[in-house]
């Protein structure tokens, strides 16, 4: 790993990478953050254990408001709102929050758990995946019309989505799920809303982003291989190539320009560069990190103390030298057909 040296250290927080600069820090003071999400110039936390949401000002990082709502944890947000996944004992629902006076506008009660959330590209439509009693599906709330909708995804007693993502064309919603035999990457037309393809990816997933291309990154970790990204050509339905990344990383989220991907390890936030497949960097805030959210030139890191920190992000510099270390060899899953039930 090559590191840049010392960038900034600020109250613990530390900066192994030229191309970032630690900008502010902030503590909600209400616990770990269990979920983070950035739009514009607005900054959505989650406090599960405090039952909050706290909305902040992305540059300054001061709090501008903040709601009690059950036991939220996810959070996706889009166009001066804030969709947040709750939980309580009565009801699990999704609420609505406006970012701009951070007060709840709507709830679209759940008839099952919530685990994972995304936005359409445009923001007109909120995806979120369920755990159902005999398999998973992905409730679809229409933002416009205030109307919801399912997708059925799979059946099966164990099943879970571990995340889940649309493509920038509005085309394809990918599904991230796993049972006791393993993970794989189901893929949705959203024109019809049936399954398309399944591709078995294997260890447990963690996280899954989407680049230009029909890339996907999938994040997985288990025993075995620790952390790994797979690198996935959704048009042809492969893996290209599997690399080591860390040891227990739970979150990926790329930065705007698609060059790297900035992962959440054990006590450190890992660079990885999306061309190179290379760590390059690694930064660390003097606590366990829990989440990230990344917009045009800016990083946030939130914390299991209930900290925030929040760094510049520069444009990735040209790869003179190739990686050193070889990648993991390739081994390519059978595409199959899994047992799914049309909307």
């Amino acid at each position: 790993m090559n590191m840049a040296g010392i960038f900034g250290r600020v109250n613990g927080v530390t900066v192994e990478n030229s191309n970032v600069t630690l900008v502010g820090a902030v503590n909600v003071g209400r616990g770990p953050i269990a979920d983070l999400a950035v739009d514009g110039d607005t900054l959505v936390a989650t406090n599960f254990g405090e039952h909050s949401v706290m909305v902040l000002e992305a540059d300054g990082l001061a709090i501008t408001g903040g709601v009690v709502a059950g036991e939220p944890f996810a959070v996706v947000a889009a166009h001066d709102r804030a969709y947040v996944g709750v939980a309580s004992v009565d009801y699990d629902a999704i609420a609505v929050i406006d970012t701009t006076t951070g007060g709840v506008t709507a709830a679209y009660p759940l008839s099952y758990n919530a685990t994972a959330m995304t936005t359409s590209p445009d923001g007109k439509r909120v995806y979120a995946g369920r755990i159902r009693e005999d398999g998973v599906d992905v409730a679809v709330i229409d933002t416009v019309a205030e109307r919801p909708g399912t997708i059925h995804v799979a059946n099966g007693v164990d099943l879970s989505v571990d995340a889940l993502r649309v493509d920038d064309g509005d085309r394809r919603l990918v599904v991230a799920v796993s049972d006791s035999r393993g993970s794989r990457l189901v893929v949705i037309d959203l024109e019809t809303t049936r399954v398309r393809r399944v591709l078995e990816i294997g260890a447990p997933i963690r996280d899954l982003a989407l680049g230009a291309g029909g890339i996907a990154y999938v994040l997985t970790s288990d025993i075995a291989d620790r952390g790994v990204v797979h690198v996935i050509d959704l048009v042809e339905h492969r893996i290209t190539g599997s690399y080591a990344v860390g040891s227990v990383p739970t979150q990926l989220v790329l930065s705007a320009d698609g060059t790297r991907a900035f992962i959440v390890d054990c006590d450190h936030v890992t660079v990885w560069r999306t061309d190179t497949h290379a760590v390059v960097d690694t930064i660390s805030v003097g606590v366990r990190p829990s989440c990230v959210a990344v917009d045009r030139d800016r990083l946030f890191v939130a914390d299991y103390d209930g900290g925030i920190t929040a760094f510049t992000v520069f444009p990735s510099a040209p790869v003179v030298f190739a990686p050193s270390a070889a990648p993991r060899a390739l081994v390519v899953p059978p595409v199959r057909e899994l047992e799914a039930v049309g909307a």
